[in-house]
C-alpha cells in the first residue's frame, strides 16, 4: 500500500518543490483547515461570552497553527513527526474546557479570569502528552480502537448539543430560540455542504464546510441578519503577547482536561499513521515509531505553546491527509509556507473578526456537520476490529455511563466536589471506563451465552 502511495505522488516526503506549486499545495491545506482551526474559538467565545476577545483570540489560533505545523513538519531536535503534517485547534477539548470556563463564569469570574484558568489546565496539562509520548508505543492494552472508538464517539455526540444550539439560534437566542428563519439558514448551510461533498469536484469537497459557511452568511446578510461591527472595531494588527490573560489552576477542573491529552495522544497516532500510508513512508520498524513518538511529543509541545500564546491546545488535523492524497504532494518542505501564510494571518486579528460576521444558526449548521462527523469517526474506528462480547460489553458500560451523564447532569450533584468534576464530564468518565473494563476483563472472554445458538 505504501508503495502505490509513493508511485502516485509528484512530490515525495524529501522532495522540494519550487515556490509555485509549493505556495499553491499549501493554500489548498489552509482551505481545508482554517475553518477546523477557528471554529473551536468562535464556539468557546459565544458560549463563555468572551466577546471582544475572541478576534485577538483567532489571530493567535492562526498563529499557533502556523508555528506548529513548522514543527511539526521539519521536526525541530527530537520533536515533530517530519512528515507534512498540519496542526490546528483540537475539538477534542471543547467540552472540558466549556466545563472549565462556565464553573469560573459560574463563580463570578471575569472573562480573563476564565481565560486565564483555561490557559493554566492546558498549559499543565500538555506535559501529560509530552511525557505519554515516551511511552505511546507500550500502551497497547489502553491505547487500541475500543478505548479511542468510545472516547471519540464520546466527544463529538456529546459535542452535538453545542452544534444543534447554534442551529436553532444560540444560547442567548432566548425566546428566538428555535425560530422557523434559524432552522431554515442552519438547514441551508447543511444543504449546500452535502452539495459541494458529493457533486463537487475535489477542490471543492476539501472547502465544502468553507463554502458553506460563506453560502449562509450571504443568505443571512439578505435578510438582515450579518452585523457588520465586529470588522469595524477589530484592531488591525496584533502581536503575541505570553500570557496575556495571566494564568490560574484548579485540580477539579484540570483532571478531565488532562485525560483528554491521552485521547489526543492516541488520535494523533492514528493520523499520522494514515499520514505515512498516504505519502509512501513505512508504518513499521524503527522510523516509523520515531515519527510517532516526535509527533505526539509535538503535539505536547505545541500545545504548550498553545497555552502560552493564548489559544487552546492543538493537535494534527486529519483532513489535510486528504490533501496530501488529492494534489499528490507529500513534501514536508510545503509545511514551511502553510506556516508563514497562517502565522502572517494570525498578526491581523482583523481577519479574525471576519468570522464573527457568521450569524449562530449559520455556525450552527456547520459544526453540526463537524460534530456528528467525529462521532462518525469513532464508530468507524470501533467497527475496524471484530466486535465481539468483551468489547460489546465495554462499549456498552462506556456509552451508557458518558450519555447518562449528558442526559441527566443532576445525577452526580451529591457527590464530593473533585470527583464531581471528573465524573460528570462525558468524555472523561466514558474513557475511564473504558481503560478500566478493557484492562479488567481479558482478551478472549466469553459471556456464558455468547456461544449459545438462538
Amino acid at each position: 500500500m505504501g508503495q502505490n502511495s509513493k508511485m502516485a505522488l509528484i512530490y515525495g516526503l524529501e522532495d522540494k518543490p519550487a515556490p509555485g506549486p509549493a505556495s499553491l499545495a499549501a493554500i489548498q491545506h489552509i482551505l481545508a483547515s482554517i475553518v477546523g482551526i477557528v471554529t473551536p474559538t468562535l464556539v468557546i467565545g459565544g458560549i463563555l461570552g468572551l466577546g471582544a476577545h475572541v478576534p485577538y483570540l483567532i489571530a493567535m489560533s492562526l498563529f499557533v497553527s502556523g508555528v506548529a505545523t513548522f514543527i511539526q513538519s521539519n521536526r525541530v531536535g527530537p520533536v515533530g513527526s517530519g512528515l507534512l503534517s498540519v496542526q490546528g485547534t483540537s475539538f477534542a477539548f471543547l467540552g472540558a474546557i466549556l466545563a472549565a470556563g462556565m464553573s469560573v463564569k459560574n463563580a463570578g469570574g471575569t472573562p480573563e479570569d476564565i481565560l486565564a484558568m483555561i490557559f493554566g489546565l492546558c498549559l499543565v496539562g500538555c506535559l501529560v502528552e509530552v511525557v505519554l509520548s515516551q511511552f505511546i508505543d507500550k500502551l497497547g492494552r489502553i491505547v487500541n480502537p475500543t478505548v479511542t472508538g468510545v472516547v471519540i464517539t464520546v466527544i463529538g455526540l456529546s459535542l452535538v448539543k453545542v452544534g444543534f444550539t447554534d442551529f436553532a439560534g444560540g444560547a442567548t437566542a432566548g425566546e428566538n430560540l428555535g425560530k422557523p428563519v434559524n432552522l431554515m439558514l442552519g438547514s441551508i448551510v447543511v444543504v449546500v455542504i452535502l452539495i459541494a461533498t458529493f457533486v463537487g469536484k475535489p477542490m471543492v469537497r476539501i472547502s465544502a464546510i468553507m463554502i458553506g459557511l460563506i453560502a449562509g452568511t450571504l443568505v443571512a446578510a439578505l435578510m438582515g441578519m450579518v452585523d457588520p461591527s465586529p470588522i469595524s472595531k477589530a484592531q488591525l494588527i496584533a502581536l503575541p503577547i505570553p500570557f496575556k490573560f495571566g494564568f490560574s489552576f484548579d485540580l477539579g477542573l484540570f483532571l478531565p482536561m488532562a485525560f483528554l491529552y491521552l485521547v489526543t495522544a492516541i488520535e494523533t497516532s492514528g493520523d499520522l499513521t494514515a499520514n505515512s500510508v498516504i505519502s509512501g513512508q513505512p508504518v513499521r520498524g524503527e522510523l516509523y515509531l520515531k515519527r510517532i513518538k516526535g509527533g505526539v511529543l509535538g503535539d505536547g509541545v505545541n500545545s504548550g505553546l498553545a497555552a502560552i500564546f493564548n489559544t487552546f491546545p492543538n493537535t494534527t488535523f486529519s483532513q489535510n491527509n486528504g490533501v496530501i492524497q488529492m494534489t499528490g504532494v507529500a513534501s514536508r518542505h510545503v509545511g514551511r509556507y502553510i506556516a508563514l501564510f497562517l502565522v502572517i494571518l494570525g498578526f491581523f486579528p482583523v481577519i479574525g473578526s471576519v468570522f464573527l460576521l457568521i450569524p449562530k444558526p449559520v455556525l450552527g449548521g456547520a459544526t453540526l456537520v463537524l460534530f456528528g462527523s467525529i462521532a462518525v469517526a469513532g464508530i468507524r474506528i470501533l467497527a475496524s476490529e471484530p466486535i465481539d462480547m468483551r468489547r460489546v460489553y465495554i462499549m456498552a458500560v462506556s456509552f451508557g455511563l458518558g450519555l447518562g451523564v449528558t442526559l441527566v447532569p443532576d445525577a452526580t450533584q451529591h457527590l464530593p466536589v473533585l470527583l464531581k468534576q471528573v465524573v460528570a464530564t462525558p468524555i472523561t468518565l466514558s474513557g475511564l471506563s473504558a481503560i478500566i473494563l478493557s484492562l479488567a476483563i481479558p482478551e478472549g472472554a466469553k459471556s456464558p451465552t455468547e456461544d449459545v445458538e438462538v
